[in-house]
């Protein structure tokens, strides 16, 4: 279900999320909200001089194993919905590494 969030263009993989900034603790993914079709990303960074952007930048670079610098938000920077660039991935790619945080008994 969650992989109607990703999309794929000629540079990588492209992944819309919805974003809570303030939260507990980082996480992504955290969910997927199937109204949107987007994945659910919390960040503890206040929403504040680009502090939320970057955190999410870390957060999804960390959960897919790439470089910071391969993570790119490319619409929605002062929206909670964001749409994100993974440079040189595939959307299949993306899927693989994001599916173990959707299986079952597995809680985002």
């Amino acid at each position: 279900m969650f992989a109607q969030a990703i999309q794929e263009d000629e540079t990588g993989a492209i992944i819309s999320l919805d974003v809570s900034p303030g939260a507990r603790k980082d996480r992504f993914p955290a969910g997927y909200n199937e109204w949107r079709k987007s994945i659910s990303c919390q960040i503890r960074a206040p929403p504040v001089e680009g502090k939320a952007n970057k955190a999410i930048q870390a957060a999804v670079a960390s959960a897919l194993g790439v470089p910071k610098a391969d993570v790119a938000i490319i619409s929605g920077a002062t929206s909670s919905q964001k749409r994100v660039r993974i440079e040189m991935m595939t959307k299949d790619e993306v899927i693989a590494r994001l599916s173990p945080a959707f299986a079952p008994g597995h809680a985002p």
